[in-house]
């Protein structure tokens, strides 16, 4: 679990600091719609690309609220969680998540993936995705199994863990999608720029750490080497079975043993990851094989997705409440299923934003109406919004992340409207997204500082903009 602060009335307590004072930000509650940055001189990177595109965005929204919110959310992870140095000219990228100081191999990607279309705009740019791709290649060659890394060996709050602990690292929870993310980062980078300086030897090391986790999390001959165990009040928070987690039967699917939201899974088998997995897989081999190097390696990658492929058509769906063919969330192998959706990404909901899933498909749009229904017992309906939560803060307690992902998935200029329209109430009169707010009440929130949801929103709005403008118009 991330150790999060809670807000009440937008105080955190921690010590009487208020938002302002955390996060470096001058905020005057007496004018409307001023811009809630860092000062420049405060900023942890400046990226001329990016101030540039929220000039431009901005003057297509009349709308001087969600204007105002772009230009807060959009450039959060740049202003204010990154580290950035060069060593001998090597750059290295260091990412935190926000009020957490440490860097998560899934939130780090996905908090510079909004940055990527202006990489070539940008040579400052284009070597922070250089350094945070040689940063993630060293986190997966110190522990394949870990999920969040110290920027060094600063020892962590979850030292205790009973699990292989090593002070590089903040938490060793074992989620798939951590490693796919990794992927996902490389890969984009070199489609979108065609550099392959950042590929060097340690990052071929990381690539053979992935393919032997996730072949060992299959479990087909024993068990495998990770267990995890926690002392805490808290079941979501380690793992039953002796730190094995809940028994499975090798059918070639992937053990993830966390989810996306750090919460233990139930049914061993996560659906959203393992789907994922079979994305980064290709993305693998192809990079391997345009490189003309690991050929073995990249023979394996293809194998081992068109193996977890067909497991997902096999185990992964059935006739859910006579909905048609739906995905369910997790499985075991044995027959069992869980259907539910969490806000975290891989999520359900999300698996056509990773490309994983055609948003067209039958098999998609009939999970998608379970997903966004009663019948999916994280999904709440309030005052001032709807959406998906999960156990990870309880319920009654929705994700800002889960309405961006059902704009960013959607092909309905209503729903898109619709969604924004609800980020607009309930950003809690911050100017910036949260991790969950209560249904009833915006300013009953989780975390004002989670940078992954700022600039998922952002993301948002320059997907609006390039592909919807008119939307941006009206709202």
């Amino acid at each position: 679990m991330k150790r999060r602060t809670f807000l009440k009335n937008s105080l955190l307590f921690t010590g009487g600091l208020s938002l302002a004072g955390l996060q470096g930000f001058s905020i005057n509650k007496n004018v409307k719609y001023i811009s809630n940055r860092p000062e420049p001189s405060k900023r942890h990177f400046t990226s001329s690309a990016v101030d540039n595109k929220i000039i431009e965005v901005k003057k297509a929204i009349p709308n001087e609220e969600l204007a105002w919110m772009f230009e807060n959310c959009f450039p959060n992870t740049l202003d204010t969680t990154v580290t950035y140095a060069e060593e001998e000219g090597k750059p290295d990228s260091f990412v935190i998540t926000g009020d957490i100081h440490a860097m998560w191999l899934r939130d780090s990607t996905a908090q510079v993936w909004p940055y990527l279309p202006l990489v070539n705009e940008d040579e400052k740019l284009q070597k922070l995705f250089q350094g945070l791709i040689y940063r993630q290649a060293k986190c997966v060659n110190i522990d394949s199994y870990a999920n969040a890394f110290n920027k060094g060996a600063d020892g962590s709050y979850w030292e205790s863990d009973q699990t292989d602990m090593k002070p590089e690292l903040h938490e060793r929870k074992w989620e798939i999608d951590s490693l796919c993310y990794t992927i996902r980062l490389a890969y984009h980078y070199w489609k979108k720029t065609g550099d392959t300086s950042c590929f060097d030897t340690d990052w071929v090391d990381a690539m053979k750490a992935i393919m032997k986790t996730f072949t060992e999390q299959q479990r087909k001959e024993n068990q495998g080497p990770y267990t995890f165990l926690r002392n805490t009040s808290k079941p979501t928070d380690t793992l039953p079975g002796n730190g094995y987690g809940n028994p499975i039967n090798p059918v070639g699917l992937i053990v993830s043993s966390f989810r996306p939201s750090d919460d233990a899974t139930i049914l061993p088998f996560l659906i959203p990851s393992n789907y994922f997995a079979v994305v980064s897989l290709k993305q693998m081999a192809e990079m391997l094989n345009h490189f003309e190097i690991e050929k073995d390696l990249a023979k394996t990658a293809t194998h081992l997705a068109t193996e977890v492929e067909s497991a997902l058509t096999k185990y992964a769906s059935s006739n859910h409440l006579n909905r048609g063919e739906t995905l369910a969330f997790e499985v075991d192998g044995f027959g069992n299923q869980m259907f539910m959706d969490d806000a975290n990404i891989p999520s359900l909901l999300s698996l056509p934003y990773l490309g994983a899933l055609d948003a067209t498909s039958a098999l998609y749009q009939n999970t998608r109406k379970f997903i966004l229904s009663e019948n999916n017992p994280w999904f709440f309906v309030g005052k001032y919004a709807e959406g998906v939560g999960g156990p990870h803060v309880g319920v009654n307690m929705i994700w800002p992340m889960s309405i961006i992902m059902r704009a960013l998935t959607s092909d309905s200029n209503d729903e898109i409207e619709n969604c924004l329209k609800m980020l607009l109430r309930t950003h809690g009169d911050t100017g910036f997204m949260h991790e969950t707010f209560h249904k009833d009440n915006p300013k009953n929130f989780t975390r004002s500082w989670f940078a992954w949801a700022n600039t998922l929103f952002g993301e948002l709005i320059l997907k609006i903009y390039n592909e919807r403008p008119e939307i941006l118009k009206h709202v």
